[in-house]
């Protein structure tokens, strides 16, 4: 039984009224909430065991070394890591493809050599592919997609050639949902010995990720879409490939010795964590993942997958609805149009009824100008929403048509 007033009642957030009326929070692609446990672990690190971790040898700092490597392991066996040396935690999933882009783009790419992505990415998997492109002389390759907002994979497959580097594919677009068969992606690039990243911010609170079974090379993503908190994430690497890497940041911990003449770096996985990391975050985040463990990714991903099936046909049911992205295969989000009316106008008359969305172009600008639009309006999806939350979803797109005509 997937008990969802139990599951509500973990999170204190949703007892709030906005405007006087229920919160309705549907902007989970944004930022998850927080369950309790989460919270009270952050406030007992301050409050029992609070110390800078792998430097000291006293009592505190020696539990809070193990509470962080404790989650290190967390965070392999969730997404079935080969080991937890090759878990490298970030502040999430803009640094880990930043921290990819020039440790990778350094280590192995030349002039005149190419990245390939696709066109539904999020800036973040946009962006630190570009400057490496303008660093190094590179050229970027953009997979298009088709009307119902799919990777149209056998393009994608015709942009390989000789001169190709990498593969960076996110796993579920955060506008539309669109799920993408990474598994013949990756299948495909391996056998042109092409490695693949995946940015799964979208995907890890919604679905049982393996990282073996799919034998992705990278994979990235953000704790705070997944009920942990805010400022880390990971960036899982195969550990030969992460050996040949040079550092991203320098300072300390990363370093085996520091003379003026040179250095030599740290091994696995503290070679990438330069300086004091974000600890009470990291633990944070391993107590997510034994929440989310608690209930089940399984019986998450099937509660999930009848929110979004029931909010399309909800919203279908009003005149003038516009979807964008209609995938075959979809997950986590919702973006639609209400007539002529600008996203921003929807969500803020959403607002005033305790309805949470998101607005705008998503960090995805140019999957916009491919639509030829400026922007969406994005419920998205939690473990805690319900089909009644749906239902003033509706409600409310009904009233906005209304008011607009």
């Amino acid at each position: 039984m997937y008990d969802i007033e139990k599951i509500r009642g973990c999170f204190p957030i949703l007892g709030e009224k906005i405007y006087n009326k229920p919160l309705v929070y549907l902007d989970n692609g944004a930022t998850t909430q927080k369950p309790q446990c989460v919270i009270d672990s952050i406030t007992d690190i301050y409050t029992h065991y609070n110390s800078n971790v792998h430097r000291g040898v006293h009592h505190l700092s020696n539990i809070c070394t193990d509470k962080a490597e404790e989650a290190r392991r967390k965070v392999a066996q969730y997404i079935n890591a080969q080991s937890d040396t090759e878990i490298i935690f970030t502040r999430g999933t803009t640094e880990s493809i930043n921290l990819l882009a020039f440790s990778f783009g350094e280590s192995f790419c030349c002039q005149g050599d190419e990245i390939i992505i696709s066109e539904m990415e999020h800036h973040a998997n946009i962006v630190p592919w570009q400057m490496l492109c303008e660093r190094k002389g590179m050229r970027l390759r953009v997979a298009p997609i088709n009307d119902k907002g799919e990777l149209i994979v056998d393009e994608m497959f015709n942009l390989i050639n000789h001169r190709t580097k990498l593969i960076a594919l996110t796993h579920i677009s955060n506008v539309m949902g669109s799920v993408n068969p990474i598994e013949q992606v990756i299948r495909k690039a391996h056998s042109e010995a092409i490695p693949v990243m995946i940015d799964a911010a979208q995907s890890i609170p919604h679905q049982k990720i393996d990282v073996q079974a799919l034998d992705c090379d990278f994979l990235v993503f953000s704790g705070h879409k997944m009920y942990a908190p805010n400022g880390v994430g990971a960036l899982y690497g195969k550990g030969d490939w992460l050996n040949r890497m040079i550092p991203y940041h320098g300072g300390g911990e990363m370093i085996d010795k520091v003379t003026f003449e040179r250095t030599t770096y740290n091994v696995l996985p503290f070679k990438f964590e330069a300086g004091t990391p974000d600890y009470v975050a990291v633990i944070g985040l391993g107590t997510a993942i034994d929440f989310i463990n608690s209930i089940g990714i399984e019986n998450i991903e099937n509660h999930e997958h009848t929110l979004v099936d029931y909010c399309i046909e909800q919203l279908s049911k009003i005149d003038g609805i516009r979807f964008i992205g209609e995938a075959d295969k979809h997950a986590g989000a919702v973006s639609f149009l209400v007539g002529n009316v600008h996203p921003y106008d929807t969500g803020m008359i959403l607002d005033k009824m305790g309805i949470a969305v998101r607005t705008g172009h998503h960090c995805a600008q140019p999957l916009m100008d491919r639509f030829g639009i400026s922007g969406t309006v994005r419920a998205s999806f939690g473990m805690y929403n319900t089909k009644s939350e749906i239902d003033k979803l509706a409600e409310g797109v009904e009233r906005v048509k209304m008011m607009f005509g």
